[in-house]
């Protein structure tokens, strides 16, 4: 009877250590985030359950973690810029810092009133980029809040929208691909005018009229890793409370791999896998190995 209660004492320590670990990295933009660029144009609202980003002739406006992270998943939910968002940018990503960064991409690129979304997306690895897959999402995203996920550990990277998979990025080293696993990065969100390029190629234009543009934030969630003087919160006593998180070893599954499929047959618009024209001397190496780019 002793040693059981004894396991049951040891059992709910790890569980209301895991809990703290957790909730630290969850929830509200007062104490998670800090604003980066916009002045008012950015608010925190409702005592920090949510968050705007506004853009105006002027200026955009931008915020960032005031976490870093090596691994974790990340989840938003947001609400995109509604009606006529042409030219505009709403970006969500994680980044490191300088040259050779790594970073992580979600990209929401504005239409014209009825034209679906675009969701742009790109993985950078020591400071190298060029892997853009873009898709439309299958519903308006700026009637209600969707979330939209990073995943990200030393095996892959899969982008989820609603916990669909939409894309998968593999850890493939051992083919000299590189692959971002040692930078720390923080959370970024910025809505930003991109007209020269965003929508059909820079040929629709920011109509100011419509202004100001507005992207809603809230229910920010981040099971991850944290950095914090120099070293990640998973490297010790932490990592068997991580491994029932799913994330650390997470693959697709059966539904998973499913549902990538007909979001790549149906929704994909542009795959940097099959652009033949940009790689005239071959393809990234990259694309011959992973089935799920």
């Amino acid at each position: 009877m002793y040693f059981c209660n004894y396991t049951m004492t040891l059992l709910l320590s790890v569980v209301f250590m895991s809990s703290l670990l957790m909730s630290a990295v969850a929830g509200n933009f007062s104490s998670e985030f800090d604003i980066t660029f916009g002045d008012q144009r950015a608010k925190i609202l409702n005592g920090g359950q949510m968050l705007t980003l506004s853009l105006d002739r002027f200026s955009g406006s931008g915020f960032k973690s005031k976490n870093e992270y090596l691994f974790g998943r990340i989840d938003m939910q947001i609400k995109l810029v509604p009606e006529n968002s042409a030219g505009t940018v709403t970006a969500f990503y994680l980044s490191s810092e300088g040259a050779g960064h790594d970073e992580i991409d979600f990209e929401f690129l504005g239409n014209l009133s009825g034209d679906p979304y675009t969701v742009h997306t790109n993985v950078f690895s020591q400071g190298k980029g060029n892997r853009e897959q873009q898709f439309h999402l299958w519903f308006d995203p700026t009637k209600a809040f969707h979330t939209y996920s990073i995943l990200w550990n030393p095996q892959r990277i899969i982008f989820l929208v609603d916990n669909n998979p939409i894309r998968v990025f593999n850890n493939l080293e051992s083919h000299g691909v590189p692959y971002p696993k040692s930078q720390p990065m923080r959370l970024y969100s910025s809505l930003w005018n991109a007209d020269d390029w965003a929508t059909r190629g820079g040929s629709v234009k920011t109509d100011w009229t419509k202004a100001p543009f507005t992207a809603s934030y809230r229910n920010f969630n981040a099971e991850a890793c944290l950095w914090t003087a120099g070293s990640s919160s998973c490297a010790s006593n932490s990592a068997s409370s991580f491994k029932a998180g799913a994330w650390q070893d997470q693959a697709l599954d059966a539904r998973g791999r499913n549902r990538i499929r007909w979001v790549q047959q149906k929704q994909m618009v542009y795959n940097y896998c099959t652009d033949i024209k940009r790689f005239p001397q071959g393809l990234p190496p990259e694309c011959k190995r992973s089935r799920f780019l």
